[in-house]
């Protein structure tokens, strides 16, 4: 798994169910099997140039649409970018974050 494949995957996911359609939908939409589509999601592996096209026709994007990734972080980019920015935060801010963060939590179970 590279980088751009990961990125590239979450990215057709991402447009897929911003369209509400599943992943088995895309698959049948694109002649592909679903679990090879799931590969491509997964960033497990890059899809050919062909099925790039395909992709991006089923989902009424241009191929450049699909690497419009820059937004996407990874889980560290995103501790890092957050950990950061709270470290500006005054008291009040922390508490707030806190007491949001404890809320996510219990509204999680």
């Amino acid at each position: 798994m590279t980088k751009l494949s990961i990125k590239l995957g979450q990215r057709i996911k991402e447009i897929r169910e911003r369209q509400n359609i599943k992943q088995v939908e895309l698959a049948e939409m694109i002649e592909m099997e679903p679990s090879n589509l799931s590969k491509l999601e997964n960033g497990n592996q890059l899809p050919k140039e062909e099925n790039m096209e395909r992709i991006a026709k089923a989902l009424n994007v241009d191929v450049k649409d699909l690497f419009e990734f820059g937004h996407i972080k990874t889980r560290e980019e995103l501790l890092e970018i957050i950990i950061s920015s709270l470290k500006n935060y005054t008291k009040n801010e922390l508490e707030f974050v806190y007491k949001f963060l404890v809320g996510l939590k219990e509204y999680k179970k």
